[in-house]
């Protein structure tokens, strides 16, 4: 009976934990969601890891957070949104996190996939690519 009753408490316990894991990896895009979704490069700017990756269709760069802000601004500012949409989320083995997600602006569609830092607190983002379909 004491080994039935420990048992139960394990798999009740990872089931939690893996529960907990999964909302906080939602919570970790859905902040980055609406911001991308109003096109505002500030609220993006609270997620932007100390140096960020931004590419435009294959044209990849390294900037600052402070510069990676206003090269999303300039984005935005030509590129208003309309809508964006997370279509796919995961992470790896590393516990890194990304999602894949659909942009849709003024001047057409893009693949948008962000990948953030592992987390050492809140996670961060690291890379940025927009492809536009």
């Amino acid at each position: 009976m004491k080994r039935y009753f420990f048992r139960t408490l394990f798999i009740s316990w990872l089931f939690l934990l893996s529960a907990a894991a999964a909302h906080a990896q939602s919570d970790s895009f859905s902040a980055i969601r609406l911001a991308l979704r109003n096109g505002s490069s500030r609220e993006l700017s609270q997620y932007l890891a100390p140096t960020v990756e931004i590419g435009f269709d294959g044209d990849k760069q390294t900037y600052s957070a402070t510069q990676a802000e206003l090269v999303m601004k300039d984005f935005f500012g030509k590129n208003s949104p309309s809508s964006f949409e997370i279509i796919h989320q995961g992470s790896s083995d590393g516990k890194i996190q990304y999602a894949i997600g659909r942009y849709t602006g003024r001047n057409g569609v893009y693949r948008v996939f962000v990948k953030l830092k592992p987390p050492r607190g809140t996670p961060q983002i690291d890379t940025l690519d927009f492809t536009k379909e």
